[in-house]
């Protein structure tokens, strides 16, 4: 079956975080910042102490779902535990989820081939973005900030739908979207489990990009490997 549909994971695949993913406490501490500024008066330490438990009571519910709940959840849960009832749409969670969210952008780069390989792909076959990250509005920010828009046909992120790859769900609402089928679609990833196992089970070839050594991929099989996106174009004349 020819292959009408490349769809590509977002983050170390597309776009990369710096500083083996330094981002997080900068970007909880400008959180912080907006929070005390709009009179939440709370110590980092506690914010901080509580979050963390938010977020992780969350993902044990989520875990076994594959869920991903948007990142407001954790932040109105969070400031609940203080004393602060600021529901998942109020003003004060969402520009705290927007800060973290600008914290963030602040360490990711573009690989360097990601836009001239996008531009060959553009027109020749339908393009998608499955991304896990429980802020869509920061995958869109990213993407319009590196003028990277405009090349995608889908853009699917879990916190969006509420389900997270490796769930055949998210890729299924992608393909869906692309109006093609499984067979008819190749997923370029990074990590073994939730890119190249999670699109196999829900039928699609795969491509997997090496950016670090993962002891799983020899028995994920993935359809392909490559090292660097630069690879792409020739392999995906293979699949």
């Amino acid at each position: 079956m020819p292959i009408k549909a490349v769809l590509f994971d977002m983050f170390d695949t597309l776009m990369l975080i710096e500083h083996d993913h330094a981002f997080y406490n900068p970007s909880l501490k400008r959180m912080h910042k907006f929070l005390i500024k709009n009179g939440v008066k709370v110590s980092f330490s506690d914010f901080k102490d509580a979050y963390i438990k938010a977020r992780d009571a969350l993902y044990v519910e989520a875990d076994a779902k594959l869920e991903e709940p948007h990142f407001s959840v954790r932040v109105s849960n969070a400031l609940r535990q203080l004393g602060f009832n600021f529901d998942v749409d109020s003003e004060i969670v969402s520009g705290a989820t927007n800060a973290f969210c600008e914290g963030f952008m602040e360490y990711v780069r573009v690989d360097e081939y990601t836009a001239e390989v996008l531009q060959k792909l553009y027109g020749k076959y339908k393009l998608g973005l499955v991304s896990n990250f429980a802020i869509p509005e920061c995958v869109t920010k990213l993407l319009a900030l590196h003028g990277l828009s405009k090349f995608f046909d889908v853009v699917i992120v879990s916190g969006a739908v509420n389900k997270r790859k490796p769930s055949p769900e998210i890729f299924q609402k992608a393909l869906e979207k692309l109006g093609v089928s499984a067979d008819e679609a190749v997923f370029v990833g990074d990590t073994v489990d939730a890119d190249v196992i999670g699109a196999k089970r829900a039928g699609m070839k795969t491509i997997f990009i090496e950016r670090r050594v993962q002891k799983e991929a020899e028995r994920a099989c993935p359809d392909q490997t490559i090292k660097s996106l630069s690879e792409l174009t020739a392999t995906l004349e293979r699949c």
